[in-house]
């Protein structure tokens, strides 16, 4: 399943500036590993230890955030947008 990704700019580093790359699997799991066979570093970015989304990473489906989904094992279909977004924290 071809989808596109969209990388935040601290992650663009993986992926040569590039800030939209494609990606292949039928989850958010799986784009995710091919993610880190294209882009070595990526999945460490955006897993922790146990395998389960950052704390402060949120990933969208077209528009939907993955927690209120089925998280990490959303299925996606071809054409499909992930964007990954950076938590931002501060203020007051």
């Amino acid at each position: 399943m071809a989808v596109r990704v969209r990388v935040p700019t601290p992650l663009r580093r993986f992926t040569a500036g590039v800030d939209e790359v494609p990606a292949d699997g039928a989850s958010i799991k799986a784009v995710i590993e091919d993610l880190e066979r294209r882009h070595p570093g990526m999945r460490e970015r955006l897993l922790d230890e146990k395998g389960d989304i950052r704390r402060f990473v949120n990933i969208y489906l077209n528009g939907d955030d993955i927690r209120f989904l089925d998280a990490i094992n959303s299925k996606v279909k071809d054409g499909d947008d992930i964007s990954i977004v950076p938590a931002i924290a501060g203020g007051h």
